[in-house]
């Protein structure tokens, strides 16, 4: 039987997985600690984000794909990433108009 310990990730942790998954999204390369070091929300030394990395590594949130690379996020990473989504309360009207302009208008049939 696994031992399903429950972790409790700190905000700067938090942020720093957050800051790694986004990163992985929009490059699909592993991420290194300097990449995720100036992130809002993070903002610590380097040498700051690799412990913080290594922590969320032993816990299962990321992996190192080999010695020298940066860190991937795993299943368990990409599951507390969804589960953390913060999502605006409102939509601007800007905002909206984009959104609104991205999908065609309905169809509609006479009946």
């Amino acid at each position: 039987m696994a031992d399903e310990r429950r972790v409790v990730l700190d905000d700067r942790k938090s942020a720093v997985l957050r800051a790694v998954v986004q990163s992985y999204i929009e490059t699909a390369q592993p991420v290194g600690s300097g990449n995720v070091a100036g992130v809002p929300g993070v903002e610590v030394s380097s040498a700051t984000v690799r412990n913080d990395m290594t922590f969320l590594e032993q816990e299962g949130y990321l992996a190192q794909p080999h010695k020298s690379a940066g860190r991937i996020p795993t299943e368990k990473g990409y599951r507390f990433f969804v589960d953390h989504l913060e999502f605006p309360t409102e939509v601007d009207e800007p905002e909206s108009f984009h959104v609104g302009s991205f999908f065609p208008p309905p169809h509609r049939t006479s009946a």
